[in-house]
Order: structure tokens, then C-alpha cells, then sequence
């Protein structure tokens, strides 16, 4: 019994879509408008891949400071494969996702260990490391090699769903995979890069979500949303589901001048990260809220503490988690022999641990309340 043949999707652009035309006046905009960052001073593939990391879901003017900062501690793929991860994180710190910087450390030492160090330039073998996906391999690929390869992430799923008028849902993956192949047909040879760049930097500035810029859009001529006046009710996108909402009580235990301080499992959500102790907990009442939290730092630190009062509450969403905390002071009674992913440390001290930005909130506290 033979296999089905798998069958090949093709799609094309419409007929009166202009190719040479869009592209010419799309790259002369770009040209002249570009912003200036800090990624773009040459083609490095390294310095282009820690920049598209970054960049994943993430502001630019937040990334900059970073990016700076992070280039300087580890200018190469070597230095970045041989540094300690908690230094890593350490630089990651603040913006948040830290998967992503795990994930670029270890493709780091693969590059290191199977390409001598050189980002490689063939898409079936960026493709196979760590957290690089379509859009960072086409990237990577374009700006840094100059490879025909498309870079599609939402501003350019945005571009082209006004841009064709296509009314397909931009959060199924099979529309992104059909957008690839339309970008790929608009591709100008020995442009690739910036061509690319182009869409991204059109999607940013002016084909924004809510209101696009149609006026000052320097392909204005080829939109076909634009023509047929919808261009503000595209794209079409699927409602992701909200996050879920977690309530948390946290410990912050002080003995004399030091307060207990617990490292996340090396797997899952913040591996690897410090935390002060926390338990999930639905308790209604702050006596039964004290009792829990109680009973977790007996049951888990081998600690007897006194909860006290609330100190501060924070709020934190991820894309899939809505963290409701309430933080409350202790005071260690007494328990000596702390499991071997928790400390006490100074407040001092607590700066150099890599914390979740929820919990830097409570360590700003601390200290501001010294």
C-alpha cells in the first residue's frame, strides 16, 4: 500500500499587482525613510539574530538599551556559548520571555560546536536550532546572506493582507504560509535584505493596526484594501483566549538583615529564575491566606514563620497567565536546613539574582522601604 502524495500548495499574486513597480518604490521609501538601529550598522548574522530574538513580541525602543548592553557582554557566538546561562539571563533581565534567551545560548554552542562558530547560511540547517523558526531563518537569511528567503512576521502579514486584500484569519498558520509565498514572488533579486526590512519598517510606521497612514504610504498605488476602502477592517485575526488568572500569595521571610529567596525548576515557566516563595492559593479570607502560606514554607523550606501583614500587591499577564499577587511580611521563627534551591541573601544580594520582573517590583519595595 503506496502513500498519498502530499500535495504542493501554490498561490499567486493577482494579475494587475504590479511586481517591479512596488518593489522600486517600496525600496526607494526605505532608503530614504529607514531608522536608524543599531542592528542595521552591518550584515553580521550574529548581531541580526540576537537582534531578531529580541525583537520577538517586544518593542524596539525597549530592545535598544538591551541590545547594546548585550552585544558588548558577549560580542561573538563564542562568547555567547561560553558564558554561564545565570549571566546570560542576568543581561536578559527585564525583558522578559527568558525561553528566548535559553533557547539562543544553546543554539549559540551549536553553532559553535557544528559550524566553527559561523552562523550557517543554508535554510535546512538555521532551521534546525534552537528557537529559529520561519521568520528568524528568513531574517537571518535575507539581511545577513542575501538569500531570497521571506521574513514574514505580523507587520508583514498586515502589509500584505490590505496590501492583496486578503481576508484570511492571520492567526492560522496556513495563512502565514501563504503569505510567504506571495512575498517570495515580490522579492527583488540582490535586495533581498532590505527589501524585507522594507515591509517590516512599513508595517511599524505607517501600515499601523488600528489607523494606517495611507496619505504618506509610498505604495499607496497597489493597495487593494485601500481602493476598496476597508483597509481599517483588515487584517482579520481570530480572538486568542484570554489569559487565565492565577491568585498567588507570597512570603517575603525576613531573618535579621537577610529574606528567603527560591530558584524555579530548571523547566517550564521562568526556569531557572529567583523568586521570593509563592503558593497558588483561591483562599478568600486573609486569616486563611496566612495559614497557607504558612503551612507551603513549612512543608517546602522546613521553616516556621510568622505571616504578618500584606506588604504590596502586583499584577503581572503573561500571554497565557494573569498573576494575581498578594505579597505579605514574615519573620522566620526557625528551620535551619533550607532544600538546596532557596537562600536567605541581603537586599544587596538579591541584585545580582535574575528575577521575574514581578517579583524585581517586591525587591524595589524592600528597598525603597529601608
Amino acid at each position: 500500500m503506496t502513500g498519498k502524495k502530499r500535495k504542493t500548495l501554490t498561490y499567486t499574486l493577482p494579475e494587475e499587482f504590479h511586481v517591479f513597480g512596488f518593489s522600486r518604490d517600496l525600496l526607494a521609501w526605505y532608503d530614504g525613510q529607514k531608522r536608524d538601529l543599531p542592528w542595521r550598522i552591518n550584515r553580521d548574522p550574529y548581531r541580526i539574530w540576537v537582534s531578531e530574538i529580541m525583537l520577538q513580541q517586544t518593542r524596539v525602543e525597549t530592545v535598544k538599551p538591551y541590545y547594546y548592553a548585550f552585544m558588548e557582554k558577549f560580542p561573538t557566538v563564542e562568547a555567547l556559548a561560553d558564558a554561564p546561562e545565570e549571566e546570560v539571563l542576568k543581561a536578559w533581565e527585564g525583558l522578559g520571555y527568558y525561553s528566548r534567551a535559553r533557547n539562543l545560548q544553546t543554539a549559540a554552542r551549536e553553532v559553535k560546536a557544528r559550524y566553527g562558530g559561523i552562523v550557517p547560511d543554508k535554510p535546512e540547517e538555521i532551521s534546525t536550532l534552537k528557537g529559529i523558526g520561519p521568520y528568524t531563518a528568513g531574517a537571518i537569511l535575507s539581511i545577513a546572506y542575501e538569500k531570497p528567503e521571506p521574513a514574514v512576521d505580523g507587520n508583514v502579514m498586515r502589509v500584505f493582507s490590505r496590501l492583496l486584500y486578503m481576508t484570511d484569519d492571520i492567526a492560522k498558520p496556513a495563512t502565514r504560509i501563504k503569505v510567504e509565498h506571495l512575498v517570495r514572488q515580490v522579492i527583488p533579486v540582490g535586495r533581498a535584505g532590505d527589501f524585507n526590512q522594507a515591509l517590516m519598517e512599513l508595517g511599524a510606521l505607517v501600515c499601523v493596526p488600528r489607523t494606517p497612514q495611507c496619505l504618506t504610504c509610498p505604495v499607496f498605488d497597489y493597495c487593494l484594501a485601500r481602493r476598496e476602502g476597508v483597509q481599517e477592517e483588515l487584517p482579520v485575526k481570530g480572538k486568542a483566549k484570554p489569559p487565565r488568572p492565577v491568585h498567588l500569595q507570597v512570603a517575603v521571610v525576613r531573618r535579621e538583615n537577610h529574606v528567603l529567596m527560591n530558584k524555579r525548576p530548571d523547566q517550564g515557566l521562568l526556569a531557572g529564575m529567583w523568586e521570593f516563595p509563592m503558593v497558588e492559593s483561591d483562599a478568600e479570607t486573609p486569616a486563611a491566606k496566612q495559614e497557607i502560606l504558612q503551612d507551603s514554607l513549612r512543608n517546602r523550606f522546613g521553616m516556621d514563620a510568622e505571616v504578618l501583614e500584606p506588604l504590596m500587591e502586583v499584577q503581572h499577564t503573561f500571554s497565557h497567565l494573569h498573576w494575581n499577587m498578594e505579597v505579605w511580611r514574615c519573620d522566620w521563627i526557625e528551620g535551619e536546613a533550607l532544600p538546596a534551591q532557596a537562600r536567605f541573601v541581603t537586599l544587596d544580594e538579591i541584585s545580582s539574582l535574575t528575577l521575574p520582573v514581578a517579583h524585581q517590583k517586591i525587591a524595589e519595595k524592600l528597598k525603597s522601604d529601608q
